[in-house]
């Protein structure tokens, strides 16, 4: 008999262990009930707010209606904007103006900005062609046609072979120097250059005071430069070079 009583213990532990479950679930009612007092109350304020409401509108004579909310004004609708003018080339006036740097005024136009014609560079005119050409020294080339009529001019053919693009001769001296030598003046060309072949000659320059050349001495004279001839030898002879062949000569007071 003490054997059964000692197996049937553990039994009776488990049988009391069980309603420990039940305590629990008991536990967690108390919760629910807190959770659901708590909704009650705003429950019941909002029932109070309404009763409150009918005996003051009972005691006003007025209904227990909602009063009507204040009517919202609608936004006046936007004008739609007209379609942008378009000029021919799909920009509008504005846009134009604005490209331009100058404001677009309304209600006028604004005129089409002109592209300026691109001018055609100015070609100078080609050169005649030039062909070959000697002169061999004859006494009977030296003529009196020449610029001078105290001077005999050689004239070497250069002015025909170039299409009147240079000229070049000999020029010899005829003795005595007078005041009509001594004339100061300039030549309008482009280039003219002197070599002495033979004698002396002094002149004077404009700027640059007096200069005396020999045979073998050569000088640039610039265009336009005042220039004097002051003295020469009886056999003086220069060869000059000028650009075009054919120009002007004036007297310089």
């Amino acid at each position: 008999m003490a054997k059964r009583a000692s197996s049937s213990a553990p039994h009776r532990r488990k049988a009391r262990a069980k309603p420990k479950q039940g305590i629990v679930r008991k536990r967690a009612a108390p919760a629910k009930k807190a959770a659901a007092a708590r909704k009650a109350p705003a429950a019941r304020k909002g029932v109070g707010k309404a009763a409150v409401r009918k005996v003051a509108a009972r005691g006003s004579g007025r209904s227990t209606a909602a009063a009507p909310s204040p009517a919202v004004r609608k936004a006046a609708p936007i004008p739609a904007r007209a379609p942008a003018r378009r000029t021919a080339a799909g920009a509008t006036p504005a846009r134009k103006a604005a490209a331009a740097g100058t404001p677009a005024r309304p209600g006028r136009k604004t005129p089409a900005r002109k592209t300026p014609a691109r001018k055609t560079p100015i070609r100078a005119a080609k050169p005649a062609p030039q062909r070959f050409t000697v002169s061999h020294l004859r006494e009977e080339d030296f003529q009196p046609n020449g610029l001078r009529p105290y001077a005999r001019y050689r004239d070497l053919g250069i002015a025909e072979a170039t299409g009147g693009l240079a000229r070049a001769h000999v020029i010899r001296m005829i003795p005595p120097v007078t005041d009509e030598v001594r004339q100061r003046h300039a030549h309008t060309v482009d280039l003219q250059l002197v070599y002495v072949l033979k004698g002396w000659m002094k002149n004077e320059f404009a700027g640059h005071g007096v200069q005396m050349m020999e045979a073998g001495s050569c000088w640039l004279q610039p265009p336009g430069i005042a220039h004097t001839v002051l003295d020469y030898s009886d056999d003086l002879e220069v060869l000059e070079i000028i650009v075009p062949a054919d120009f002007d000569t004036s007297p310089v007071d």
